[in-house]
């Protein structure tokens, strides 16, 4: 079980309180669990990742285990102690400025 943190505006969309549960088969990596998020929650298509190239939109980063996943490929696996929900996937909105 896959425990994903989404931001405030993020869990408003979905209709959601608190953290997301996700079921992922393996390999659980960056997009096997935003595609998962998505077909669970559809009003989050196109929040995160663009609609047509699956891209991480501006402004959204993706944290686990206190590292920025934010750049890395789709393909990447998320640490052993996210795939065992010992540690949450976090989707964060970033701000600009300062």
């Amino acid at each position: 079980m896959i425990r994903v943190v989404l931001p405030y505006h993020l869990r408003n969309l979905a209709r959601v309180d608190g953290e997301v549960q996700l079921e992922v088969e393996s390999p659980v990596t960056l997009r096997a669990v935003l595609d998962a998020l998505e077909v669970r929650y559809p009003a989050l298509r196109g929040t995160i990742r663009d609609h047509d190239t699956l891209k991480r939109r501006p402004f959204v980063r993706f944290f686990a285990c206190k590292e920025d996943l934010s750049l890395e490929p789709p393909e990447t696996n998320l640490p052993d102690a996210v795939v065992k929900g010992e540690e949450p996937f976090l989707i964060v909105g970033a701000m600009a400025g300062g």
